[in-house]
């Protein structure tokens, strides 16, 4: 009971706390693009990456619940969740996120179809098709089958790669840190067509993330199409006039909402990459059925049943029931699939 309790109540605390602030950054963005409106480039940065920590804690919290749940009447569930913002490659990715739709997609999909058994072309094909269709899975829209078949596409970039270097290696720490950054952003961008609306709101969306809309193709050269707050050209001093004739705007950006924004979008990022998961903070109680791929040093955050454990994890809840019972929280991303 203290185990799946404990695993329950960081989930609840992931979806209700974390998820829900981040959502709201990326409803601000996407809300803008689907008005019709222009968006500018710090806000569609701020948009997706809310909507990535969004989806990512909403569905950890999600699965720390399920699996939470299932241990406070005796059931161990299988891992769903690995810490995959962590992931160096969308290869390791995928092993890391929606375990069990990526296990259920191989095991009656990818290897029906022949699976890496009939040379590298048609596995790049079969990864392709599963993948498209696991968007599809999603929603019978084209932003599910655009974000499918984008990741279809970098995972046969991925092995097409592997098989060109010989192999996964061992890379260095600096090469494990630029996999890792590369794997992000690959992924934040992927989510774009996952959030939007429409096509059209996706290709939006982008235009923004690299400061084009609202720009002519004449005008690609410096810093067109680019807007920050206004208020930044005051601590810039004489090196804001300097931007603006390179093209860059100071003016109004509604769904941003200030310096603190960035800094909690930051503090969530290194939340992702350098904090223990839930499975590896109770690693020591068999958590799921799964190992648990051990990240933290010992004796750091590993969770023991102690007094103090019982009054913070006692605490916690009860502060997540009472906002549960104020209705603040918003629903599910996965409920609708």
């Amino acid at each position: 009971m203290a185990v799946g309790f404990t695993i329950a109540t960081i989930g609840l605390f992931k979806k209700t706390v974390l998820a829900e602030r981040a959502g709201y950054w990326g409803d601000q963005s996407f809300g803008m693009v689907a008005q019709g409106a222009d968006i500018s480039f710090i806000e569609a940065w701020t948009g997706v990456l809310g909507f990535s920590f969004e989806i990512y804690f909403d569905f950890s919290g999600y699965s720390d619940m399920a699996i939470g749940l299932a241990r406070m009447f005796g059931v161990i569930l299988p891992l769903n969740f690995a810490s995959p913002y962590k992931a160096t490659s969308i290869i390791e990715f995928w092993r890391c996120w929606h375990m069990t739709l990526s296990q259920f997609l191989r095991d009656y999909l990818y290897i029906p179809l022949g699976g890496n058994r009939r040379g590298p072309v048609r596995r790049y094909v079969n990864l392709f098709a599963v993948m498209l269709l696991g968007g599809l899975w999603h929603g019978a829209n084209w932003t599910f089958v655009a974000w499918g078949g984008l990741h279809g596409a970098y995972l046969a970039v991925n092995y097409a790669w592997r098989a060109w270097r010989g192999g996964a290696g061992d890379p260095s720490l600096a090469g494990r840190w630029a996999g890792r950054i590369a794997t992000f952003l690959a992924v934040t961008v992927a989510w774009t067509f996952f959030r939007a609306e429409s096509f059209a709101d996706a290709m939006a969306m982008l235009r923004g993330l690299v400061g084009l809309n609202g720009v002519t193709l004449p005008a690609l050269v410096g810093l067109n199409g680019v807007t920050l707050p206004a208020h930044y050209a005051g601590p810039m001093g004489g090196l804001a006039p300097w931007l603006a004739d390179l093209g860059l705007v100071f003016g109004a950006v509604p769904a941003y909402s200030g310096g603190w924004q960035i800094v909690s979008l930051a503090a969530l990022l290194g939340f992702v990459w350098f904090f223990p998961n839930t499975q590896e903070i109770l690693r020591d109680y068999e958590p799921s059925l799964d190992d648990v791929r051990v990240t933290a040093r010992t004796g750091q955050l590993v969770w023991r049943p102690s007094l103090a454990a019982g009054i913070c994890i006692g605490a916690v809840a009860s502060y997540l029931a009472l906002s549960l019972l104020q209705g603040t929280s918003g629903e599910f991303i996965y409920f609708q699939f």
